[in-house]
């Protein structure tokens, strides 16, 4: 399991805690957060369709 780096969403109701929160304004500048964010973190992006995208870290996790 990863590590959740970061959260990227428009809908502040629908996040609470437990990783830095990107607020933005819509889904464009919401990209582009998440691709800079990308690069910087070394993580990967995944979209949970709710108007929310989350960076995780896949390599933080133990094998055992």
């Amino acid at each position: 399991m990863g590590k959740i780096m970061a959260i990227v969403t428009a809908n502040r109701d629908q996040v609470a805690g437990g990783a830095p929160i990107f607020i933005v304004h819509n889904a464009e500048e919401q990209q582009k957060v998440a691709f800079k964010l990308e690069k910087i973190l070394d993580a990967s992006a995944h979209d949970l369709e709710n108007g929310t995208l989350i960076l995780v870290d896949h390599k933080s996790s133990s094998d055992g």
